[in-house]
């Protein structure tokens, strides 16, 4: 599908129906937002020990882990929108379920129940995104999603503070009304869309992940959802709060160890929004691979040496450089999956596995990085999550560029073969399984 260029700029718009998307991004953010720093208390509300409360925060990752590769399968029969509003209203059921939850088992299975949705509206989502992209904005597009969902994600617990006075269960219950809006947004404003696809049936070929294994961009891919899972979603969630609450308390520092912990995540995000919101536009113009590998390095050092600080202004500092080098990778990254995949093939499946390298390393960071604080310290920790981090950086300079341009020196637009120069051998772009190779002057 070819868009049309706006007459002022000469920008491809981003399409309307990503639009919608990204709107309820935004909402589900908030909400998500406001429970994360409930969510403990409120299970520790139930008698349940410091484990006890971990598993019930582990759950919602695990069931996503689990139910990714049936959420694949379903995107791909039934379509990305309906899925997608499915996957919402789950969620928002299980939020629901577990306002009322009356004993810490209740609430344990209903948390784990929105894994199953969030996987499903996730994978959906990023099918959505790959399918709806214009390609000459693909990186753009990625960098707006992702921004809604981390601007949400300082807002909400801006509103979750505000509503603490009204108890631990009323934030559940916002949640899963917000939740239910952001289906009604799609169902309402996406309609046309959703019944234009209804009308035709989707007989565009499926990539299966063994097609797109074959590509070193997609391994590289897996390796670098990997490594940001285990050191943004993973570590940082539950190290970096404790290493700052414990190294900075009584130092003397304007602000307590507390106080620290709950700045360095905010400076985090900052850091990434900053990032994020050039980085996407850039690997559009220079491609996908040289905006990922910097992420990795410069999230890597940051990430390596945060342990080491017995200083508060360096690990704030290190704090903002991890999360520019996040903001940096993360949008061209999953633009580099969607060049792959292209809007003429089907990708539930192998959306969903992208998701699972992520959630995996989301699950086994913690776990393995906590095993090392108790042996070795915070400093060795940080200096493997780093390295983790590091190898993702490794596997893509090894990777194909998935962002071609269609002359030598001109516009990058995704999936489109390179054009040799007057006068020299055609270079054909890599064969992509499954899809004919296009001819280097096909227009």
């Amino acid at each position: 599908m070819v868009r049309s260029k706006t007459p002022r700029t000469g920008r491809v718009p981003i399409p309307r129906e990503i639009k919608v998307l990204i709107a309820a991004a935004f909402i589900i953010a908030i909400g998500f937002g406001i429970i994360a720093p409930v969510l403990p208390q409120y299970a520790q509300s139930f008698n349940a020990s410091a484990t006890a409360v971990s598993a019930v925060v582990s759950a919602f990752g695990l069931t996503r882990l689990l139910f990714a590769p049936l959420s694949g399968r379903a995107t791909n029969r039934f379509g990305e929108t309906p899925m997608y509003m499915i996957g919402v209203l789950i969620v928002a059921a299980s939020m629901f379920l577990v306002a009322f939850s009356q004993d810490y088992w209740q609430l344990l299975v209903f948390r784990g129940l929105g894994g199953i949705g969030s996987t499903l509206f996730t994978v959906s989502a990023m099918a959505f995104l790959a399918r709806k992209s214009p390609p000459s904005i693909r990186g753009r597009v990625s960098g707006a999603y992702a921004s809604a969902f981390l601007i949400g994600n300082i807002a909400g617990p801006v509103v979750g503070a505000a509503l603490a006075v009204f108890g631990y269960r009323v934030p559940f219950l916002i949640y899963g009304t917000a939740l239910v809006l952001a289906a009604g947004l799609v169902f309402v404003l996406l309609r046309d869309s959703r019944l234009a696809d209804r009308g035709r049936p989707d007989d565009r070929p499926q990539m299966r992940v063994a097609e797109a294994w074959e590509h070193t961009a997609y391994r590289a891919a897996l390796t670098s959802f990997f490594a940001n899972g285990w050191a943004t979603f993973g570590v940082r969630n539950s190290l970096t709060p404790l290493l700052a609450a414990t190294a900075f308390a009584g130092t003397g520092f304007w602000l307590d160890g507390p106080q620290i912990a709950g700045a360095a995540l905010s400076l985090f995000a900052v850091g990434n929004i900053a990032a994020v919101t050039f980085s996407s536009r850039l690997s559009d113009v220079h491609g996908r691979k040289p905006l990922i590998i910097i992420g990795l390095l410069v999230a890597a050092a940051g990430t390596a040496f945060i342990g080491w600080m017995d200083n508060a202004w360096l690990f704030l500092a290190l704090c903002v450089l991890s999360g520019v080098g996040t903001g940096l990778l993360n949008a061209p990254q999953q633009a580099a999956v969607a060049d792959l995949v292209g809007q003429d093939r089907k990708a539930g499946p192998v959306m969903s596995t992208a998701q699972m390298a992520s959630d995996l390393g989301a699950i086994s960071g913690p776990l393995i990085a906590g095993l090392v604080v108790d042996a070795a310290g915070f400093g060795w920790a940080f200096l493997l999550s780093g390295a983790v981090l590091a190898v993702g950086a490794v596997s893509w300079a090894f990777a194909a560029e998935t962002n071609l341009p269609v002359a030598p020196g001109g516009p990058r637009t995704g999936a489109l073969p390179v054009v040799s120069p007057p006068g020299e051998p055609a270079e054909q772009p890599p064969e992509r399984p499954g899809r004919p190779a296009q001819r280097p002057d096909a227009g």
